[in-house]
């Protein structure tokens, strides 16, 4: 398998997971938010843990050379992922979390067109199109938690 679909597997298999639990009739389970919120969270262990065991290297070589301290980044953005991956399973900052990991990944994204560009390109995942869409899937599953609560916000709930 390759290793760059682990990400996508994560955050589709814990979704389905969390979401037939609920159907079964797991009652906090069953709010289909819940579920992406526990996909997004198994996601963004996962990429997070990524900035210091295993991957850590090939991401600091992902920072583009404009940026000043690679290893830095990749340490803040890999504390930012595990701290949203923790805020989203929480719905009081839910919101919040989801959004700042949609920021962070939109942030984040010209690493990945750096790496697919100058290589060394070690995945399918690493190539630009699929790595765009890849992230494509990520920001709809960050999004959709922020929408969700954004449209069931009791200012949203207000009719002039």
């Amino acid at each position: 398998m390759d290793p760059g679909l682990v990400p996508v597997l994560m955050l589709v298999v814990v979704t389905a997971t969390v979401f037939l639990l609920g159907v079964a009739g797991v009652r906090r389970l069953r709010p289909w938010p819940v579920a992406v919120r526990g996909g997004v969270a198994a996601l963004f262990v996962t990429t997070g843990l990524a900035h210091f065991i295993g991957m850590r290297e090939e991401l600091v070589a992902m920072v583009p050379p404009a940026l000043p301290a690679p290893e830095l980044l990749v340490t803040v953005t890999g504390v930012l992922e595990l701290a949203g991956a923790a805020g989203v399973l929480w719905s009081r900052t839910a919101p919040w979390a989801a959004g700042g990991l949609t920021v962070l990944l939109l942030g984040m994204f010209p690493a990945n067109v750096y790496k697919a560009l100058n290589g060394p390109v070690t995945s399918t995942m690493d190539e630009l199109v699929p790595r765009t869409l890849m992230q494509v899937v990520f920001l709809a599953a960050t999004v959709s938690v922020v929408a969700h609560y954004v449209s069931n916000s009791p200012f949203a709930q207000r009719r002039p």
